[in-house]
């Protein structure tokens, strides 16, 4: 969705309704929806991660409630919270256990905190989890019964839904598709998270970036070098502009990304048999906008049809995501109304 939204009003929406929270490393997402997961009102505040765990909890639950006041309802008219978070966790506990990005969050009962401070109950789900949801939910995924989103930015996300069930796995470690082994070489790419041949090593913006550098380190022609050397930083983006303006490296390196995450998507196919891979994040070289988007996209299908087993090649649909940054709140928004279903609806 774009950053300038239009709002369902009280009288247009659907009762219960449900708050969902994106918690973010930079900022933190928050949105109350209805029923049918349309969205009442929204807004985003830093997160401070300097500032400490608690400080941020506190200031969640103040958000909740800015939004529910901004959406012209009450308290008492809010069925449940979602809150949506990155990083290593304890679903059933609801407790951060490692975070990379949350720097000294580590082992912090989030969802008690957040719960004390909005005085409501909050459902706690990865955020990947969360997003797959609000895809699955209203987005891309509405007409399939089961899907895999692959979130494509800093690392590669991903969540998996099956008939309203969110994978979560044994140790809330499910769905950690990033991390999927596509290189088995002992000089495979180093991961972020210390091991070798991940997925995430070789199509995550960081690896991407790190791809090229090394490739124009090596003295590989291409106009990434003029750019660079003008002072623009090396990213997806000036790689995907270079890619549009023809350059032949910039398009390889994209070419290769695809591969990569068709190969990603193929591993998926075979372990679950969904209906659907999506792909979202920051890094799709401009979605379906844009004729790089639809190519890479096309790429990324080209690997499935080539790899995979012939029905799941045939049937699985793959495409984008479509609700950008706006799935992390609608997706935990819509865990609490799952799971505010399980307590009305046993």
């Amino acid at each position: 969705m774009p950053e300038t939204r239009s709002f369902l009003s009280v009288d247009e929406a659907q009762a219960p309704f449900f708050v969902g929270i994106d918690l973010g490393g930079t900022n933190i997402k928050v949105g109350l929806v209805d029923d049918l997961g349309r969205t009442l009102s929204w807004l985003s505040i830093p997160t401070v991660v300097e500032k400490g765990a608690e400080h941020a909890a506190h200031r969640m639950g103040e958000a909740v409630h800015q939004a529910i006041r901004e959406a012209g309802l009450k308290p008492d008219d809010i069925a449940g919270v979602g809150l949506g978070s990155p990083g290593g966790m304890d679903i059933p506990s609801g407790m951060l256990t490692t975070v990379i990005n949350l720097t000294g969050w580590d082992n912090f009962p989030i969802c008690d905190r957040v719960s004390h401070h909005c005085g409501m109950p909050v459902t706690f789900e990865n955020d990947a989890n969360a997003a797959a949801y609000g895809e699955y939910w209203v987005g891309s995924g509405r007409d399939f019964q089961s899907m895999v989103l692959l979130t494509l930015g800093t690392g590669v996300g991903c969540g998996i839904i099956i008939g309203d069930l969110v994978v979560q796995g044994a140790h809330s470690h499910g769905g950690e598709a990033g991390h999927i082994i596509i290189d088995f070489d002992e000089d495979a790419r180093m991961c972020g998270c210390g091991q070798r041949g991940h997925l995430e090593a070789y199509a995550s913006a960081t690896a991407v970036v790190q791809r090229a550098h090394e490739i124009l380190d090596a003295g590989r022609p291409s106009s990434l070098s003029r750019r660079i050397a003008e002072g623009t930083e090396l990213t997806p983006k000036l790689i995907a502009d270079e890619a549009e303006a023809g350059d032949a490296l910039s398009v390889e390196i994209i070419a290769d990304t695809a591969r990569y995450i068709g190969i990603g998507a193929v591993n998926m196919m075979h372990t679950i048999d969904p209906d659907a891979v999506l792909l979202g994040g920051a890094m799709t070289f401009g979605g379906e906008d844009s004729e790089l988007g639809r190519r890479f996209l096309a790429q990324v299908r080209d690997v499935v049809l080539r790899l995979a087993r012939p029905i799941p090649a045939q049937k699985t649909v793959i495409d984008f995501a479509i609700l950008g940054g706006d799935a992390g709140y609608i997706g935990a928004a819509g865990v609490a109304r799952l799971e505010y279903r399980k307590q009305v609806r046993p």
